[in-house]
């Protein structure tokens, strides 16, 4: 009697294995060349608190700081907003610093990133904007280099002296917080105070002389 063998079972489709996908060329720069620490992306997305903090503010009072004969890091700008990346852990210290400079209570939208935040990344030095990229994408201003993080402005630490005259550190964070507090509070101002056309009016027609 002839026996019926049960058709053999089809062996399991095994899915074929995605090729890992190549890292976004802004990510790796920041990794290769300054070894920063990145995550996210695309956009890339830098972490601070770890080789750098971040102190931001609004572009208009970024600019006027600039100018000022102050000595800062590495600038980013990011639509309306400025950064200027400080020494890790400075952003512990700046409501104090604030409190020091009797700023303290000022509403000046001054603020700082450090341990657990994140920056996009602007395009890396010497890179164009990328077609497509969104109006007011990330760029750098004063862009970073190799080893930048030993210069970043600091606390000065015991027995040096604050400002350009110290021998061997970065610029002095105080110097720094002070004129950006300084620029916040007049950009603020200025917001507020309409233009002097508006406040008085429009001029007179000179009325017609009698004969």
């Amino acid at each position: 009697m002839a026996v019926t063998l049960p058709p053999l079972a089809a062996p399991p489709t095994v899915p074929v294995p995605r090729p890992a996908p190549e890292e976004d060329a802004d990510a790796s720069w920041y990794r290769r060349v300054l070894g920063w620490t990145v995550t996210g992306g695309p956009p890339a997305q830098l972490v601070t608190g770890i080789r750098f903090d971040v102190l931001e503010l609004p572009s208009d009072a970024g600019a006027a700081l600039l100018r000022r004969p102050v000595a800062t890091g590495p600038v980013a700008l990011m639509g309306r907003r400025m950064r200027f990346l400080v020494a890790a852990g400075s952003a512990e210290e700046l409501d104090g610093l604030l409190d020091w400079l009797e700023w303290g209570g000022v509403a000046l939208d001054l603020t700082a990133l450090g341990a657990g935040g994140r920056i996009t990344a602007p395009v890396p030095p010497g890179q164009v904007v990328r077609d497509g990229s969104p109006r007011g994408a990330a760029v750098w201003l004063r862009p970073p280099e190799q080893g930048c993080e030993a210069l970043l402005p600091a606390l000065s630490g015991p027995g040096q002296g604050a400002g350009p005259g110290r021998v061997g550190a970065g610029p002095d964070l105080v110097r720094l917080v002070s004129a950006a507090a300084t620029e916040c509070h007049r950009a603020r101002l200025r917001r507020r105070t309409p233009p002097r056309s508006a406040v008085a009016g429009p001029c007179p027609r000179a009325g017609r002389v009698s004969p």
